[in-house]
């Protein structure tokens, strides 16, 4: 298959509990050729800790697959994780 671009849509609060979900999403669409991964982020309220370190784990499974993960339409209250943690221009770090 093409390289093509997933687009994966979270809603609601972005924390551990939708980990595992997360991670076979990213899982499956690397097994089929995916490179270019997209998260939009138009419909989460909130990210947690635990969610930042999901985006990390796919950030690393789409780089050693040779491919990229990018964020958008992030709402200041998940931006505000970003800053906290102080990662710089994070949305040139995905």
């Amino acid at each position: 298959m093409n390289s093509t671009i997933k687009v994966i849509r979270p809603s609601g609060i972005f924390n551990g509990a939708q980990t595992e979900q997360f991670h076979q999403e990213i899982s499956d669409s690397i097994s089929i050729g995916v490179k270019d991964i997209l998260i939009n982020f138009k419909d989460i309220t909130f990210m947690d800790s635990s969610g930042l370190g999901s985006l990390i784990v796919a950030l690393r499974m789409l780089q050693n697959a040779g491919g990229n993960l990018s964020l958008c339409s992030i709402s200041s209250e998940v931006k505000i994780v970003f800053e906290l943690t102080d990662v710089e221009n994070f949305q040139s770090s995905f």
